[in-house]
This record gives C-alpha cells, sequence and structure tokens, in this order.
C-alpha cells in the first residue's frame, strides 16, 4: 500500500533506512509515480537516497511526458544521470535520450560507461519509429552447435542483463538467424542434445527498417512475448519485447486520434493554454479558410436562397448528416489500413461497400425527412428535394471518406491526416454543392 505522505516525512527527516524499507516495498510502478510527483526539491533528495542502478529501474517504469524528462535530468547531478543511463536497458536508455538534444546526449555519451555509450550509440543511429529504434541489444542468443548443458550456462550467465530468456534465439557459425528454442524446452531436454535438434526453424524475424507500426501488428498476430530483429542479410541485431509494442500500440493510437481529432500532437499534456492553442491552432486556421470556401459557395446561391428562403433552414441538416457519415467512412477506412485487413481486401470492395452503405442509409434518411418536410411544410416537392440531396449527399460522402484516405496511403502519407474536421468540411461543400444545385434546376416547382 502506497503512503505517500509518510514516505515525503522519511526524505523531509533525513530517514534513510525507513524510506528505502518503505520505498522498496511498493510495486516499481508505484515507486515511479511516487517520484513523478514529488516536487523538485524532494527529488534532489531522493537522489541522495537512492543509487543511479536503483534510479535506473524507475526510469524503466517512468510514464512522463516526453517533455519531462529534459527538466528531470538537468536537475540530477550528470554523472548521476549519466550513470543511471548505463543502468537501463539500452533501448528504454535511447528512449530517454531521444527526448533531448543532440548536445545533452553527446555530453552524457561522453561520461557514460563507454560500453553502454558504443551500444546506445548503436541504436540512436536508427531512424525513428523503426524496429531498430525500439530494439533492445541485451538478449540471449546460442549457437545452434551448443549442446543444451552449455546453453544453460550461458542462460546462467547472461540472464541478469537480458530483458527476457522465455525465448532463446539461436545463431549460426555467420551470426545469422537460424531458428528459436523456449526456457521450456532447453530444461526438459536431455543435456547432452545439440541446440540444433530441438530448436524450430520456422522462426518469424522483422527487419531493422520496418515500420514499427508492422511491427507490433506482427505481434499480435503470432502472439509472441519477443521478436527478433535481422539486417538485410538474416544477422541478428536485436529483439523487441511485448512491453516495447505496447509502448508503440499507445503512442499509435495517441498519434492517431490526435489527428483524427484535428490537433497536431497529444503525446504530452498542456499546462498552458497558449500550449493547447498552439497545437490545434494549425489545424483550426486550415479549416476556416475551407469554411470561408464553403460560406462563397453559398453566397453563389444568394438569388436561389432570396426567393425560396426556406431552403436555408436545411443547410445545417444536409451538412450534418453528410460530414457524420463521412467521418464513419474514414473511421472504417482507417482502421481496414491499420489492422492489416485492407491488404486482403480490394480497396475498390471497400469503396464499394461504403458506396452501398451510404445508398442505405441515405435512401432511409431521405424517406424519413420526405415524410417529415411533408407534413411540417405541406410541400411534397420541398420534402422531395431534401431527401433527394440527403441521398445523394450521403452517398458521395460515404465514398470520400473511404476514398481519401486510400489515396493518401497508397501515397505513403499517414491516411490519418484525413481527420474527421477534415473530411466534415470537405463533405459540407459537397453536399452544399449538390443540395443548391438540385434546388437552382429546380427552382420553377419551389416558387
Amino acid at each position: 500500500m502506497l503512503d505517500e505522505e509518510l514516505l515525503v516525512r522519511t526524505l523531509l527527516n533525513h530517514e534513510l533506512d525507513l524510506f528505502r524499507e518503505e520505498y522498496f516495498n511498493l510495486h516499481p510502478y508505484d515507486r515511479a509515480q511516487f517520484y513523478l510527483r514529488l516536487d523538485p526539491e524532494l527529488r534532489e533528495r531522493i537522489y541522495e537516497f537512492l543509487s543511479p542502478e536503483e534510479m535506473a529501474d524507475i526510469f524503466e517504469n517512468l510514464d512522463a511526458d516526453d517533455d519531462e524528462y529534459e527538466p528531470i535530468l538537468t536537475q540530477m547531478n550528470p554523472q548521476y544521470a549519466a550513470d543511471m543511463l548505463s543502468n537501463m536497458y539500452t533501448d528504454d536508455a535511447v528512449d530517454v535520450l531521444n527526448e533531448l538534444n543532440k548536445d545533452q546526449v553527446a555530453s552524457y555519451l561522453t561520461i557514460m560507461n563507454k560500453t553502454s555509450a558504443q551500444e546506445i550509440k548503436d541504436l540512436l543511429h536508427y531512424e525513428e519509429y523503426t524496429a531498430g529504434s525500439i530494439m533492445t541489444t541485451e538478449f540471449v542468443s546460442i549457437p545452434e552447435h551448443s549442446t543444451v548443458r552449455s546453453a544453460m550456462a550461458i542462460l546462467r550467465n547472461k540472464a541478469p542483463s537480458a530483458e527476457t530468456i522465455y525465448y532463446t534465439f539461436v545463431i549460426n557459425e555467420e551470426q545469422k538467424l537460424s531458428g528459436v528454442v523456449s526456457l521450456r524446452d532447453i530444461i526438459t531436454a536431455d543435456e547432452d542434445s545439440l541446440i540444433k535438434e530441438i530448436m524450430s526453424d520456422r522462426v518469424v524475424s522483422v527487419s531493422v527498417g520496418q515500420d514499427q507500426e508492422e511491427v507490433a501488428r506482427t505481434m499480435k498476430d503470432y502472439d509472441f512475448l519477443a521478436l527478433p530483429v535481422v539486417d538485410f542479410q538474416d544477422h541478428l541485431l536485436g529483439i523487441i519485447t511485448v512491453d516495447d509494442i505496447m509502448d508503440v500500440l499507445e503512442e499509435e493510437a495517441s498519434d492517431d486520434y490526435s489527428k483524427l481529432a484535428g490537433i497536431s500532437d497529444m503525446d504530452s499534456r498542456d499546462r498552458t493554454p497558449f500550449g493547447a492553442a498552439k497545437k490545434r491552432l494549425p489545424w483550426l486556421i486550415a479549416l476556416l479558410f475551407l469554411g470561408m470556401l464553403t460560406a462563397n459557395l453559398i453566397g453563389r446561391f444568394e438569388a436561389t436562397l432570396e426567393q425560396v428562403a426556406i431552403l436555408a433552414v436545411f443547410i445545417p441538416l444536409i451538412a450534418g448528416m453528410a460530414g457524420n457519415t463521412g467521418t464513419q467512412a474514414l473511421a472504417v477506412a482507417i482502421r481496414s489500413i491499420a489492422t492489416g485487413d485492407i491488404e486482403d481486401e480490394s480497396k475498390w470492395r471497400l469503396i464499394l461497400r461504403e458506396a452501398g452503405t451510404g445508398l442505405i442509409t441515405g435512401t432511409t434518411c431521405g424517406i424519413i425527412v420526405i415524410g417529415i418536410v411533408y407534413v411540417w411544410k405541406s410541400s411534397l416537392f420541398l420534402g422531395l428535394l431534401v431527401g433527394v440531396s440527403i441521398l445523394a449527399s450521403l452517398i458521395v460522402a460515404t465514398i470520400a471518406g473511404s476514398l481519401v484516405p486510400l489515396i493518401m496511403h497508397r501515397f505513403n502519407i499517414d491516411p490519418a491526416v484525413a481527420s474527421g474536421p477534415f473530411i466534415t468540411t470537405i463533405n459540407d461543400i459537397f453536399s452544399i454543392l449538390i443540395y443548391f444545385g438540385i434546388a437552382t434546376t429546380f427552382m420553377s416547382y419551389l416558387v
């Protein structure tokens, strides 16, 4: 049970032994959360009470915003921070260093343990959001001609520093990935058996330059706890563990949601109105100009509105229905792309299915609207005009909602940028053109 008041009191009173006893009785996640909630002054005290090795465990469980790492590390003694980073798993240390500027990274690498610094440098040069950037080099590999007895010795020696030993990857004489063997298979096998005899050569791996979202999909499809990373010649470079993939899934979901909401970045919490406005303004300004285009289109049908003013009443209805339907189709298309389902299904089939959905929903809503307008305004033709406009707008909206992200995906543009506000505004334009186009064509029946 986390007793924050007791821990804070022990820090303030310099009760080192009592603090360490209570603190290390906590789950690692609770330790990290307590540390994160501390004031900067009390964090300085905690550095006196904990070694860099112990602080490394806290940082590996730290659920901090990206922009919080720099001020936290800056507050530490540089050598203390460097020693802490040296004791973290390499991929976790790289994640932290990626949030700092290049000068700070170079400074820490200079005073860091040389072996750890080199391992971190090897990962830092990989492009962000690729398998190489999230893999760890702390893993156990066993030569395929080893006996089970020697494999156990290797495991006992390397297990303390490895992220996981449940899967042990097997390499040949050229350091190429040749198979995988589970810890259970090693434990239950005869000690004189060769690893090559008990391993599985049907091993799934990912390329070091592969996108992290594709890596996450592979790990989900195969239910792996760890996935080997290889270069173009199948040399084993590292592994990606399931906890890293969970971070990737959270990051990708947050990124996609940000774009669908028309916000540039939601990775960190905005503590000031200015910070929140800065992220939202670019999309809002772009949508403002698109909105002006919509207003200009309505202005071009001013003569139609002057003759039949009642048409203005139904503009929000038609535009809103088109925007909502387009957003639904957009969500379906983006989900199909994100989950890889689009690879198993024809893109045209998806578009036709959404168009069919628009036809059915548009027909249903159109019939309902015709009845309501006829009862309300006693005008069958006005009802038909609004109903047909809704039908046509919904068909166009579903096609646009599914087609736009597919086109973006085809040109390697993140389809999530076809955000809800963007597709809604585009469909507003189409729906107004359809509505007033039909009304202008059949004006004589309305006057």
